[in-house]
């Protein structure tokens, strides 16, 4: 959506400090990937330990706070 030419140069507050802190810091984004790719990127899981983990799982009961008895 394209508005006036007034609006086409104008840059926001957050945009200019976005831009400031990656000229002060040009490695921000590499260590922001390497560190989603710590928390949250997932080696994949071969098909016999999925199997394996599948196999040994437990039913949880109903309320767990109550023993069969």
């Amino acid at each position: 959506m394209k508005f006036s030419k007034q609006f086409s140069l104008y840059e926001s507050e957050a945009t200019n400090f976005i831009k400031d802190l990656k000229k002060a810091n040009p490695a921000l984004e590499q260590s922001q990937r390497d560190g989603r790719a710590l928390l949250w990127d997932k080696q994949a899981i071969d098909l016999d330990t999925q199997k394996r983990n599948q196999e040994s799982r437990i039913n949880q009961q109903a309320y767990v706070y109550q023993n069969k008895g």
